[in-house]
């Protein structure tokens, strides 16, 4: 069976007939430019993601004494752990969050979308195309995040940067550059935060916002009375970076790969332009219709079948989110159709099981208040050239999606 070359430019601009083909021949398949199977069908991504006999398994990257920082955040994030390890981590995590960040954080995030977005208007009727990349995509989920964690204003420059660096990691080849430049990013991101960690510890509060702060939160929860009841430091640092990565990655990139879709798609956006209650339907559809993660591995724990083909303990398995996401088994004769009315859409864009994302509010919060703010501010909002698609598998996104005003609607 022909598989997909993962540097391919016309793979990486359109996966999705490569996928389709997979789907055909069968839900497994091995891959050997990628070393491990794929799993292409919904069913068999569910499976993988749901299987209790599949797990997430931290194995330092390599060469391991020259990614100290980068290690240790991913040994002690709750993404990379499994059993009663995670299931601890995520209950206090879980319980941090469910002391009303996200919903402190919903008025913050239709004003600062609106004033990205204005911003980006204002460029437009100045007759110069905007980029909603840079613009808006970017800067929105780090200054959210930069808020829920309580970084001071003047720290917060690199942030996106750092993101950018660690996440290129999770390429099949980030390269000796890529490698070196995830290494600087964990330790200058490690070093910030712990300076954050003790602050909080010392009572310092921080110069955001009206309330208390995740990291003052994280330190403060527990459940119990024993030293395990309690995040440690470096549980705490690897829960801070991983919020930041996972939400500045997953918010930017169904923004843009969403608006793109869009406005190839002018049915849909004028079906959103006569009924914005349609807005939440329309964000998990663009996060279904082009994944922002399009692979997620799972390591078997113990033998494990899935779909019939057998995963030995210790192996790797990978559910390719984009192609569950286009299942005709799932979706219909329409999967490969843009539709912002979609009922059901059990799309898999935030994993499954006990991995499922924590914030998951928090990014559809953000992406509905672009979108918002957009319909309401450029209405007539067009491509003002093709955008520009970052070259890379694992992580899709644009670099750039420029837009003119076009014609008001």
């Amino acid at each position: 069976m022909h598989v997909f070359d993962p540097a391919d430019p016309a793979f990486l601009a359109d996966p999705y007939p490569a996928y389709a083909a997979l789907r055909a021949a069968g839900p497994v398949h091995p891959h050997p430019g990628l070393g491990l199977p794929v799993a292409v069908t919904h069913a068999a991504c569910a499976a993988v993601l749901r299987d209790r006999g599949l797990g997430r398994v931290w194995a330092d990257a390599e060469p391991a004494d020259e990614l100290g920082a980068f290690n240790l955040l991913h040994r002690n994030s709750l993404l990379e752990r499994e059993g009663e390890p995670h299931t601890r981590l995520r209950r206090l995590v879980a319980s941090a969050f469910a002391r009303g960040h996200t919903e402190r954080l919903a008025p913050l995030v239709r004003g600062r979308a609106g004033a990205l977005v204005e911003d980006l208007v204002r460029r437009v009727r100045d007759g110069e195309p905007a980029d909603l990349v840079t613009l808006v995509a970017e800067p929105l989920p780090v200054a959210v995040i930069a808020d829920l964690l309580g970084v001071p204003p003047d720290r917060r420059a690199p942030l996106r940067d750092w993101s950018d660096a660690i996440v290129r990691m999770y390429e099949p080849d980030p390269g000796d550059d890529g490698r070196r430049a995830a290494e600087a990013a964990s330790a200058a991101f490690t070093a910030m935060l712990r300076e954050l960690v003790d602050d909080r510890r010392a009572g310092r509060a921080a110069p955001t916002g009206d309330g208390p702060d995740l990291i003052a939160d994280l330190l403060s929860v527990r459940d119990g009375d024993s030293a395990a009841a309690r995040l440690d430091d470096d549980e705490l640092v690897g829960t801070a970076v991983l919020l930041l990565m996972a939400g500045h990655e997953a918010t930017v990139n169904v923004v843009g790969n969403g608006v793109h879709a869009l406005l190839r798609h002018p049915d849909q956006w004028r079906r959103l332009l006569d009924d914005d209650t349609l807005l939440p339907t329309a964000v998990e559809e663009l996060i279904r219709f082009d994944a922002p993660l399009q692979l997620f591995e799972r390591t078997a724990v113990a033998d494990t079948t899935v779909a019939g083909h057998r995963v030995a303990a210790g192996t790797r398995i990978a559910t390719l989110l984009g192609a569950a996401g286009r299942d005709p088994a799932v979706f219909g004769a329409g999967a490969d159709r843009l539709d912002v009315g979609r009922r059901p859409n059990p799309h898999l864009g935030f994993g499954g099981g006990v991995h499922y994302c924590l914030g998951a509010p928090l990014a559809r919060l953000e992406i509905g208040e672009v979108l918002r703010a957009l319909l309401h501010r450029l209405p007539g909002a067009a491509l003002a050239s093709e955008p520009v698609r970052r070259p890379r598998f694992v992580m899709r996104g644009l670099a750039e999606l420029r837009l003119t005003s076009g014609t008001d609607h």
